[in-house]
């Protein structure tokens, strides 16, 4: 679903002229969901054709339960793209909470009941601290996340001696392992709720349509007494709350709470961290998500990699892949926009 700012004006159920109807099924039919969805079932019948045990039953879970992590990941950077605003911190982030709840879980012997809502306060705190950095210092938030970061990483691995978790109770690898119907993984069902949550929130609350005003149009915002920097530090915070959720399940996926999960610095989750949203037509200066879109990019980069693993393709050829995915993700945008507004339809 996408959502922009949309015009009061306009009554949501006003009856739709056939012209109205045709030009809502032309903007479908351009938008990136769409053709997100008709790529993404494509490639999946090409290589379930081609490749030999892509579509079995262990491999669509296994695809299906990285899909659900990558998914929150996306929605973590989607979170703070809302407004213009980049998270370079979201796997440290990540990486700490899942530290942070192993040490809970673990070593304080604490009850997931209240280990597992603590470790996402934590994650969503650290994202407190990026934005209010970001609004105080008025430097871009690239800047200070970037710096972030490595603090965050930093400080995690002189705190826990880079020692993993291992011994974490039962219920939590059982949990990642779980198969819901026998195919579908509890992490992916997650993922596609919080993905209901988040259109929901930027929908019909006050404080999700104020991120994307002040994405939009940050001083018509300001004039129209929506406080921004209140909003961008919002959005980190909720960027660091899903970036914990994310680090969660990692963690249920792996059984244990490791420092290098997301890789050194937490930047193993730039790519797919960018590329869902990206890829799924959230713009990169704000003003617009699609968490749908989101999801479904997940998806296809997922069933991508998936499918050239199996075909043994190089994984440096893989993150070349990705990145030229990425780059042709954020002009094709740039060339669907100006076909829409061409037309008037935007």
């Amino acid at each position: 679903m996408n959502q922009t700012v949309a015009n009061p004006s306009i009554a949501a159920d006003a009856p739709q002229s056939p012209q109205g109807r045709a030009s809502a099924l032309t903007r479908l039919l351009l938008s990136n969901e769409f053709g997100l969805a008709v790529l993404l079932l494509l490639t999946f019948l090409i290589f379930a054709n081609t490749l030999q045990g892509f579509s079995s039953t262990f491999s669509l879970f296994t695809i299906g339960r990285q899909i659900g992590i990558n998914t929150m990941i996306g929605l973590a950077m989607m979170a703070v793209i809302v407004t213009g605003g980049l998270d370079l911190s979201v796997g440290a982030i990540g990486a700490c909470t899942a530290m942070f709840f192993g040490y809970l879980a673990q070593a304080l012997g604490l009850p997931l009941v209240f280990a597992i809502p603590l470790a996402i306060v934590f994650g969503a705190g650290l994202g407190f601290i990026n934005g209010i950095t970001v609004v105080k210092s008025g430097v871009h938030s690239f800047i200070i996340t970037l710096a972030s970061m490595s603090i965050f990483f930093g400080l995690m691995i002189f705190l826990t001696k880079a020692q993993s978790f291992n011994q974490l109770p039962a219920e939590v690898p059982s949990f990642g392992k779980w198969k819901i119907g026998g195919l579908v993984s509890p992490l992916l069902v997650i993922s596609m709720l919080m993905c209901v949550v988040l259109s929901l929130f930027y929908r019909f609350t006050t404080l999700g349509r104020s991120m994307l005003a002040a994405g939009a149009n940050p001083k018509a915002a300001e004039l129209s007494g929506i406080r921004t920097g209140h909003v961008i530090t919002a959005c980190h915070v909720l960027t660091g709350g899903l970036a914990a959720l994310a680090g969660l399940m990692l963690t249920a996926r792996t059984g244990a709470a490791i420092p290098s999960m997301a890789g050194q610095l937490g930047q193993d989750w730039l790519l797919p961290a960018f590329l869902a949203p990206v890829l799924g037509g959230t713009l990169l200066a704000g003003g617009r998500v699609s968490v749908v879109g989101t999801f479904l990019g997940a998806a296809f980069v997922q069933t991508m990699t998936s499918g050239l693993l199996l075909m043994r393709i190089g994984e440096f050829w893989i993150l070349a892949c990705l990145g030229v995915m990425l780059l042709l993700a954020v002009l094709t945008d740039k060339a669907r926009q100006s076909l829409l507004r061409s037309k008037g339809m935007v």
